[in-house]
């Protein structure tokens, strides 16, 4: 097992990495910088991704109409009660948060780095929405600060990806990813499971190309359907088959083996409030569902990693 490894948990968990990193807990702080995205606005396409709907995964506190100071000093203050974290990374989370002029993105950045709690920022986006000015900046940033790009692939399948109306292909990705290698910006991929038509073994390949790739962090979580989605009304005339949560745990569980054990993990599954939630309704919390996962890497005795081939492991721990 890795040095990374953690011992009790069987994976590289993102919030031991930072303790490690930065020598105390450190959270992440959810927060809305008021932008859009470009699947939304005609740029790109209209209406979002099948499956969007921010409610579902925006704290109540955090809404553009607040002033983005007292949405940091909210969620501090909630973290700081709930876990006691000491420093904070502010994540600017709803939509596409790249996508504005870069005096806007200097400036909201410049506003959450100013707090004297805030260790760094990190940064939901689009693989096509990264444009050279914002990554500038991003990598000015970076040289003194803790900068996290999140860069959403959700399928490696181009298929998948237009069923969902996502607005990009694979290729926008892989390119994304180049362009913000050796930068010192650490780079965090979201994944989804369970599309329809989306075998196990399909979606394991992604693995083969994450441990390929310089990704240092990895968000993973099911398709579920909110209330007010195109994936919400499929569900209800039939034509979108959730898979189980014994489905999905086993096929989570099978990818972690295969994933190099420098990633860290952030995510392990996506929650939505009950009244939003549609489909999967599987009854389990954030943390249960995360530990239902651990568990089983446990009864099976492997963890993150276990799967690789001896040269992927040699160049994972280089």
């Amino acid at each position: 097992m890795s040095g990374c490894i953690h011992r009790d948990l069987h994976i590289n968990s993102y919030g031991s990495w930072l303790r490690r990193r930065f020598g105390f807990r450190v959270s992440k702080v959810n927060v809305d910088g008021g932008f859009t995205c470009p699947n939304r606005d005609g740029t790109k396409g209209t209406g979002g991704c099948i499956y969007c709907d921010n409610a579902s995964f925006s704290p109540d506190g955090t809404q553009a109409v607040i002033p983005l100071e007292r949405q940091m000093v909210e969620g501090m203050d909630w973290h700081r009660k709930r876990l006691g974290s000491e420093k904070f990374i502010v994540y600017f989370q709803k939509f596409t948060n790249t996508y504005a002029p870069v005096k806007t993105l200097r400036d909201l950045y410049a506003r959450a780095l100013d707090h004297p709690d805030v260790v760094g920022i990190s940064v939901g986006t689009r693989p096509d929405a990264l444009g050279d000015d914002a990554l500038a900046l991003l990598t000015e940033l970076a040289r003194t600060r803790y900068v996290c790009v999140e860069l959403g692939l959700q399928s490696m399948d181009d298929a998948i990806l237009a069923w969902m109306n996502r607005g990009h292909g694979l290729a926008d990705y892989l390119r994304a990813v180049e362009r913000v290698a050796d930068r010192g910006i650490d780079i965090c991929t979201h994944l989804i499971y369970g599309f329809p038509g989306e075998s196990r073994s399909s979606f394991l390949k992604t693995a083969e190309l994450i441990s390929r790739l310089p990704i240092d962090s990895l968000k993973i979580h099911q398709l579920h359907a909110v209330r007010g989605t195109r994936l919400a009304e499929l569900y209800e005339l039939g034509k979108y088959l959730p898979i189980s949560r014994e489905e999905y745990t086993a096929t989570v569980c099978d990818f972690l083996e295969r994933i190099p054990g420098h990633v860290t993990i952030q995510r392990l599954y996506g929650s939505a409030p009950l009244d939003l939630l549609v489909a999967p309704r599987w009854g389990l919390k954030n943390n249960q569902m995360w530990f239902a996962i651990v568990n089983e890497l446990a009864r099976r005795g492997t963890w993150q990693g276990c799967r690789l081939s001896a040269d992927n492991r040699r160049v994972s721990n280089l």
